[in-house]
């Protein structure tokens, strides 16, 4: 083989599968195809004119989908080695040139991404809202992982993850709240496969249909933001515990029905940080448990 993987690289892809399960919730169907299109694609098992895979990610908002990409490739190749873009904002023609330059002697955004980096993941959100121009360059670097800039210069993404997210057939998921997951699969895999156009769907390595949330795992996430934020105040000198209710609490001020766990950091931090805020605006000493009043509304420390 050759150029065979360094010692660490080897360890680090090794520990990929837990990486993932520990920050990805609710999705165990779909963590253990990630891993291993991640896996061939770090050894130099995939062909060298193609990207080291491609990705589909499909499913509501707030359900994994964009974090796995994050936390996949931040424990792959570091955080600077993730380049987003927003595919709601390339919905006109005229926005090509922001990829690839408008003018002669530009490279756009894409030439940015080349220059800075040889490797690494190229996210693309709400692919479905992208112009069918935007959509032509997208097939070119699946097909040959190849695209021609502004400056006439052909550049090389054959060492880039690419990834796709989507929420066609989201309505459904969360609508049809009693059919089984294979079911909804098959119903959002074949919306999607006739809302893109066939030969991008037919170049996509891994198709995954993110599932929604149920409360043990909505749960489970509060659990994990609780615990960062206890982490947190703990390492300024602020100890607290939290009662067995609060989680539950937590769940009903941060999970969305439509926007699913998204909200869940930001209430975590606002319900728990508010109440220490406040505290210390007093001169009060902060430490205690954390626990739920008995209009199940307030977090209160006790």
């Amino acid at each position: 083989m050759k150029n065979p993987p360094s010692p660490e690289k080897l360890e680090m892809l090794r520990k990929l599968p837990e990486v993932l399960a520990k920050e990805i919730k609710g999705q165990d169907h779909a963590l253990p195809r990630i891993v291993s299109a991640l896996q061939r694609g770090e050894l130099g098992l995939t062909k060298p004119s193609r990207p080291r895979s491609s990705f589909l990610l499909l499913g509501p908002t707030g359900v994994g989908k964009t974090e796995s990409v994050v936390v996949a490739t931040n424990h792959v190749f570091g955080s600077e080695k993730l380049f987003r873009f927003d595919m709601s904002e390339f919905q006109n023609q005229e926005s090509l040139g922001l990829l690839l330059g408008a003018r002669l002697g530009e490279s756009g955004y894409l030439g940015a991404v080349r220059a800075k980096a040889a490797e690494g993941s190229l996210l693309f959100d709400e692919v479905e809202k992208a112009h069918p121009r935007v959509l032509d360059l997208l097939l070119q670097l699946l097909d040959a992982a190849r695209i021609t800039v502004a400056t006439g210069e052909t550049m090389d993404f054959s060492g880039f993850h690419i990834w796709l997210t989507t929420n066609i057939g989201a309505a459904e998921i969360l609508g049809l709240q009693h059919s089984t997951d294979s079911t909804l699969e098959r119903h959002v895999l074949s919306k999607a496969q006739q809302a893109l156009r066939p030969e991008i769907f037919a170049r996509i390595t891994e198709k995954l249909v993110f599932h929604r949330l149920p409360f043990e795992v909505q749960m489970e996430i509060a659990a994990k933001f609780l615990n960062q934020e206890l982490e947190f105040l703990a390492e300024r000198g602020i100890e607290l515990e939290a009662a067995p209710e609060v989680l539950p609490s937590l769940v009903r001020k941060g999970f969305h029905p439509k926007l699913g766990a998204r909200p869940m950091r930001d209430a975590v931090q606002r319900h728990i940080t508010h109440l220490v805020a406040k505290r210390l605006l007093t001169g009060a000493a902060v430490h205690g448990k954390l626990v739920v009043a008995s209009d199940q509304e307030a977090i209160n420390l006790r």
